[in-house]
């Protein structure tokens, strides 16, 4: 039972292999305050894509809640806008 990989299949497969036969070892002093870069762009990263998708997730379930004709604010108490000042 064996399974053909195809044309792109095998490229990738060939890409592995040449990778693991012909890699080459680098050696590199890596400064302290890179690290401090590298970890402030992983989470400005993770920040910005949290963002994002927390911005497509409100326009798709208010889609959705407007197509099943769901309204969020039916039990919530809404409070007037007049402001009281009473003088002593």
């Amino acid at each position: 039972m064996k399974k053909k990989l195809g044309t792109a299949g095998f490229a990738v497969y060939a890409s592995i292999c040449c990778m693991l036969l012909f890699g080459a070892n680098g050696q590199a002093y890596i400064d302290p305050s890179v690290m401090t870069y590298v970890i402030q762009a992983v989470a400005g990263i993770v920040i910005a894509a949290g963002a994002v998708v927390g911005i497509y997730w409100r326009k798709a379930k208010r889609k959705i809640n407007d197509k099943l004709g769901i309204d969020e604010n039916r039990k919530k108490e809404v409070e007037s806008d007049e402001i009281r000042v009473e003088e002593h």
